[in-house]
């Protein structure tokens, strides 16, 4: 269990079985596949998939390698809001993660920041394939103004998103429940958030293990009733 407090209620849920399972299915060949300008160039929707968005600069490179155990897999650039693709990466042929475009400050014209941006609601809209959507909040800021964006989107396009705190080693233990509380509040109305909000840090560690077994379930791995 997390060592940064206590469980949220999807977490408590997580047999040993299931968290097992999953680090079995993140440890198994995790590759790049592509990356797409356009809903013309995804791939064929023959795989479940899950979906990372969030800030830039919130850790979502460095999230996904620590889901894989790879430190090179998703590129972090020096650069915030650099990522201007929808990027697919592949484990075990079995699930695709998708990196979407940052949001927030990226360094390009506001023209070129719509386009990319856009890219990512098209592809939320049309993915019949998608499973879940993961919003990455940084854990030492909470939920910003800004990200009420992104949930809108969700919430219209009916994708189904739960929100991960990163980083959250930087904080103390109870500054980190008392992040996870205000989120979780401030979600709770929003007709296609999941509840519950892991806290994860890629640094430690913290939080993989229930992220992994989360992401088995939405795809439907395992005897889990919560499986899509």
């Amino acid at each position: 269990m997390s060592p940064e407090g206590a469980p949220a209620p999807d977490e408590a849920a997580f047999s040993d079985e299931e968290i097992e399972a999953a680090r079995v299915l993140f440890a198994r060949p995790a590759v790049f596949l592509m990356g797409a300008v356009s809903v013309d160039g995804l791939p064929a929707p023959d795989l479940p998939e899950v979906a990372f968005a969030g800030r830039s600069n919130v850790g979502k490179s460095s999230l996904i390698n620590g889901l894989v155990g790879q430190k090179h897999l998703a590129r972090a650039s020096n650069e915030p809001g650099r990522t201007r693709e929808v990027n697919f990466f592949v484990v075990d042929e079995r699930v695709r993660l998708v990196d979407l475009p940052g949001y927030g400050w990226a360094r390009a014209g506001k023209g070129e920041v719509k386009k990319f941006q856009a890219l990512g609601r098209d592809y939320l809209r049309g993915r019949p394939n998608l499973r879940r959507a993961y919003l990455l909040i940084d854990a030492r800021h909470g939920l910003k103004d800004v990200d009420e964006e992104p949930m809108a989107a969700f919430d219209r396009a009916a994708v189904s998103y739960q929100v991960i705190l990163t980083k959250a080693d930087k904080l103390k233990p109870a500054e980190v429940e008392a992040v996870r509380a205000r989120t979780e509040a401030r979600i709770a109305k929003r007709p296609a958030a999941f509840p519950g909000v892991i806290a994860t840090s890629s640094e430690k560690g913290t939080g993989l293990p229930e992220l992994r077994a989360a992401i088995a379930r939405a795809c439907g791995f395992g005897d889990s009733p919560d499986a899509a």
